[in-house]
């Protein structure tokens, strides 16, 4: 029965996951299909393809902002003025 829902409303997704800025993977409420942003920027079927595409991105994503918010770091012997 709860698909019947979304055949006469359509599908209720939801954000279950940031992959990157620009990639994430949804989940619809009612059914619980999967859907994800391919390369186009296009919504697709979430595949065990897909899926481990967004893992890697997901690992590759996290370790470049590590990276970028270890350098941001000011100097501690400079003095820092704010408002």
């Amino acid at each position: 029965m709860k698909y019947i829902h979304c055949k006469v409303f359509g599908h209720n997704y939801e954000v279950s996951r940031n992959v990157t800025y620009h990639v994430k993977e949804y989940t619809c409420c009612n059914c619980k299909k999967q859907l994800t942003t391919n390369g186009k920027g296009n919504l697709t079927e979430l595949t065990p393809k897909f899926k481990e595409i967004n893992d890697v991105l997901e690992r590759i994503h996290l370790k470049k902002n590590r990276i970028k918010l270890k350098t941001k770091q000011p100097n501690k012997e400079l003095l820092v003025f704010t408002h």
